[in-house]
């Protein structure tokens, strides 16, 4: 952050400026000035990969599994989490976007780098008090010394008892605070690995408890794979759908809206949702379901993969009447600004938000408490994986699609510079073809996915109270009723 403030302050570093920077004749940034610029953005990326898994599983890991109480408060972290985070993208879509634009961009990057600064001081501050869990070596190493060494005995027979296989004693694991895992059937190449042999070699004999590791890290790769449609979805925020911005109107008397402004109208769509499921909808499920998180992560997901069915085919029709309005103004061919209040994009915008309330946080709670207890961050920063691959895809997919209508479709192609000559509403119809199809294959392998055992008997302690508590209402309501009918017979 400090060089890219630095790449926007400095003279020498800034590129020459240009009045018309559609013009031609605009002279191009030096080979030391895109180096310092993509450099930061780079270094910011690394960085980022670093703390962003990481952050999550830190604070979730200050809560005991083993006390019920603390157990709840995790239940709603992730809630919360992801609602301290959208307050600084609120910050960021708000006001450091007008800053960039009217004030000037040193400003605009100066201000998050000294927030960072100040983040760093404050978390060192509070090191001392956290709960860190000791370090278990690479994850990585574990997961490939199975799976070679299932490889390597792939003509051994597997025992049908469980109990034949290699395991260290429960105090080796009691004794470094680990819990075993015991056996399971599914995946049962990779119990080949932990198949008894005349060695001890780690590449060659792994524990049952190593296995099953392996084994929860793979099975929610199928969920990880249908959440990278979704993420496809949310790189339209910053893409198409501010697009779509610059050809409306967007002034309120005196003020002009930047299009890139209206992500926060996610992010307030989003920090709403995320109160009102914490605060009134996991309780009424509670009761209703009996189960702690009131529905299981699975379903939260599956609830956010509609919602993105939904917003496709709103952003469709909204586009379809954007375009006609281009058509009856005259404004195809010229891609001129529209006679049409940037507002109409807002119930994208703010389903977006929505979905986001159900699928993201469901998705990092889902990957962090889906992993094994030695592997948090790997399991956080699948999640992170997933936007990562949906940016991806959806350059693949603009560029494909792209090619394909212009030079095979009746029409110059569905997506060009000039907005109000493309067919934007074709594009956004396929992806919500695209995400039925996504939803349908979430629901095939949510059906045959397996949770992990619980290393704690906190949830059914939890669920034993929600039910003990269902009958007290009964009996109460029931009680009530015979008084009032005696009172009434009296």
């Amino acid at each position: 952050m400090s060089l890219l403030t630095l790449a926007v302050s400095i003279h020498g570093l800034k590129p020459p400026p240009c009045a018309n920077p559609t013009a031609t004749d605009c002279k191009k940034a030096s080979t030391l000035q895109l180096a310092v610029f993509f450099g930061a953005l780079y270094t910011l990326a690394v960085g980022t990969g670093g703390t962003k898994p990481n952050i999550s599983t830190i604070g979730a890991d200050q809560f005991d599994e083993f006390h019920p109480k603390e157990k709840s408060q995790k239940l709603s972290f992730f809630n919360w989490w992801m609602f301290s985070i959208f307050l600084g993208t609120l910050f960021a879509n708000t006001v450091l976007v007008y800053i960039q634009d009217n004030v000037g961009w040193s400003l605009g990057y100066g201000l998050p780098t000294l927030g960072l600064a100040i983040s760093i001081m404050i978390f060192l501050a509070g090191s001392a008090f956290y709960r860190h869990k000791k370090p278990r070596g690479s994850p990585f190493t574990r997961m490939a010394r199975v799976v070679i060494a299932a490889l390597r005995k792939w003509n051994v027979q597997v025992p049908s008892d469980p109990k034949e296989l290699y395991e260290l004693d429960l105090g080796e694991y009691t004794k470094n605070g680990k819990v075993r895992i015991d056996s399971t059937p599914t995946l049962r190449f990779l119990n080949k690995a932990c198949v008894k042999v005349d060695t001890t070699d780690p590449w060659m004999l792994c524990s049952v408890t190593q296995v099953e590791e392996t084994k929860q890290m793979l099975r929610m790769i199928p969920i990880l794979v249908a959440t990278f449609i979704p993420s496809t979805m949310i790189a339209q925020i910053n893409t198409l759908f501010v697009k779509q911005g610059t050809t409306l109107k967007r002034n309120i008397g005196n003020f002009n809206i930047p299009p890139a402004s209206l992500g926060a109208f996610v992010t307030i769509s989003l920090l709403v949702s995320v109160v009102l499921y914490d605060r009134f909808f996991m309780k009424l499920a509670k009761r209703l379901t009996k189960n702690p998180r009131g529905i299981n992560i699975l379903q939260r997901m599956g609830i956010g993969m509609a919602f993105h069915i939904v917003i496709m085919l709103v952003a469709s029709f909204v586009e379809r009447h954007r375009l006609s309005v281009a058509r009856d103004h005259g404004l195809v061919e010229s891609g001129k600004q529209l006679p049409l209040s940037i507002f109409i994009l807002l119930p994208q915008f703010i389903l977006m938000g929505t979905a986001d309330a159900f699928l993201e946080v469901a998705k990092i709670e889902f990957f962090y408490d889906q992993a094994p207890e030695g592997m948090k961050s790997l399991g956080t920063s699948y999640s992170m994986t997933s936007l990562g691959v949906g940016s991806f895809i959806s350059s693949f997919l603009l560029s494909t699609v792209s090619d394909i209508t212009k030079k095979h479709g009746n029409h110059r192609g569905w997506i060009l510079n000039n907005l109000n000559a493309s067919h934007l509403d074709y594009y956004y119809a396929f992806f919500a073809i695209l995400n039925l199809l996504n939803f349908i294959f979430f629901l095939f392998v949510s059906k045959f996915y397996v949770y992990k055992a619980e290393v704690s008997d906190s949830l059914a302690v939890l669920r034993q109270e929600l039910e003990i508590g269902s009958k007290h209402r009964v009996t109460n309501s029931q009680e009530a009723s015979t008084n009032t009918q005696v009172n009434g017979s009296t």
